[in-house]
């Protein structure tokens, strides 16, 4: 198959995950669609596509038909951002959208915005991927409505059974106007910590490689290295000694998150990569080994990104925060590839590329 027989446009691109992933699959992602400015450099230095900065509320239909390769297969993909602390929600509520509709939360209104989109273009093609309680939100059966004539699955996946070494759960939705599609069940191998990140160079608390400078890790405090020191991979603050537990782990309300300050497992996934996953007290983001937290570069290779992703422009200063909003948010790579090949095969059985209505 072609690179070309399948073009797509990516809304809310972000660092540009599902187009990496998609690319892999052979998929021709021509254009990349975000909000956040600090998403530009990653999306435009790693994938063949152009990047526009724009809000998906003023965005043209007929300027997404046009970035279609003439005589490709269609692919529209949309994968919204359905987090209160998105990029997207905060900016709405600077633009006076943070609530719409007796209160229900704009972003999910972004969903609302994809449909309407699916509608007004007709892509041949249609992917989203989002958090899994989408599916008991009144919007997801709104994006539905929007995908009449269209065929549709929809399923959460665990990414630790598509080889990202995470164990990520996300809802991913396929459609098509071909014929028949469905997302295969998963039963792959698990890939684990070390065999994705077990050969960076070593670092210590507030270090950062001198060839890598994303390979970065946040510094600790004297106490939290003492946390980090006396703390086990898969173990949990429990496992302290009481004169470095802190306030809110002793009294009853703590009992209840065991998982922060914890370290991860060498031969296991690693938990959810989140937005502040460069902190040690935030999850279980403790390296497995080292006194120290997940670097930069860790986060985004446990998010299935290549070691030599470039994530910012040398002139920038690496900022924990922005970088771990872009990775942390963005679509793991694996997933999108595994988007992508599902689109490849099923348009495959289809060569003529006639749309079967």
């Amino acid at each position: 198959m072609s690179k070309a027989c399948i073009s797509a446009v990516d809304l809310f691109c972000g660092v540009g995950g599902l187009t990496h992933g998609l690319s892999r699959a052979k998929i021709e992602v021509r254009l990349g669609v975000d909000i956040d400015p600090a998403a530009q450099h990653p999306f435009e230095h790693n994938n063949d596509a152009d990047f526009l900065l724009a809000d998906v509320f003023a965005l043209e239909a007929d300027l997404i038909k046009s970035y279609f390769r003439d005589g490709s297969i269609k692919l529209l993909a949309g994968c919204a951002p359905c987090q209160p602390f998105s990029t997207y929600s905060q900016k709405a509520k600077r633009a006076g959208r943070a609530r719409t509709d007796r209160g229900r939360p704009d972003d999910w209104r972004l969903v609302e915005r994809f449909g309407e989109l699916i509608e007004e273009t007709q892509p041949d093609l249609v992917t989203m991927e989002n958090v899994p309680p989408l599916l008991r939100a009144p919007v997801y059966k709104k994006l539905l409505d929007c995908l009449k004539g269209y065929w549709v699955d929809a399923r959460v996946i665990e990414c630790d059974l598509i080889g990202l070494p995470q164990t990520r759960k996300r809802l991913v939705l396929v459609a098509s106007k071909l014929g028949p599609i469905q997302i295969p069940q998963f039963e792959m191998s698990q890939t684990t910590v070390r065999a994705v990140i077990g050969d960076l160079r070593p670092l210590k608390a507030g270090e950062a490689d001198p060839e890598d400078r994303i390979h970065r890790a946040s510094a600790l405090s004297e106490v939290n290295l003492k946390r980090i020191r006396a703390s086990v991979p898969g173990g949990t603050w429990r496992d302290w000694p009481d004169e470095i537990k802190a306030s809110c782990h002793v009294r009853d309300t703590g009992a209840t998150y065991p998982s922060v300050y914890g370290r991860m497992k060498w031969d296991e996934p690693s938990p959810t990569i989140t937005t502040q996953c460069f902190g040690y007290g935030n999850g279980r983001f403790g390296h497995p080994e080292q006194d120290r937290a997940i670097s930069l570069r860790e986060a985004a290779m446990l998010q299935g990104f290549p070691r030599d992703y470039s994530f910012l422009p040398d002139e920038k200063e690496v900022s924990f925060a922005t970088l771990g909003r872009l990775i942390g948010n963005a679509v793991p790579v694996t997933l999108g590839e595994v988007i992508g090949q599902i689109f490849v095969e099923h348009v495959g059985n289809y060569s003529n590329g006639s749309p079967i209505l």
